[in-house]
């Protein structure tokens, strides 16, 4: 059988931890921030882990991961 592709998107913005989890960047922080509390853009600061169902599908676009 030929080796499966890996999707480029999700090898750009995913990575897996030691324990199998998958980490992503957090959401609207590009631009627009002078909209958005402070509050908001403080929680959003550095990484987070991904939903198991979400994590699952993200796996599936990364199948050597």
């Amino acid at each position: 059988m030929s080796k499966l592709k890996t999707k480029s998107g999700a090898k750009k913005r995913f990575r897996l931890t030691a324990t199998g989890k998958v980490k992503a960047g957090t959401a609207h922080k590009r631009h627009n921030l002078r909209k958005r509390p402070q509050k908001m853009k403080r929680q959003a600061r550095g990484s987070m882990v991904l939903d198991h169902q979400d994590g699952r599908k993200v796996k599936s676009y990364m199948p050597y991961a």
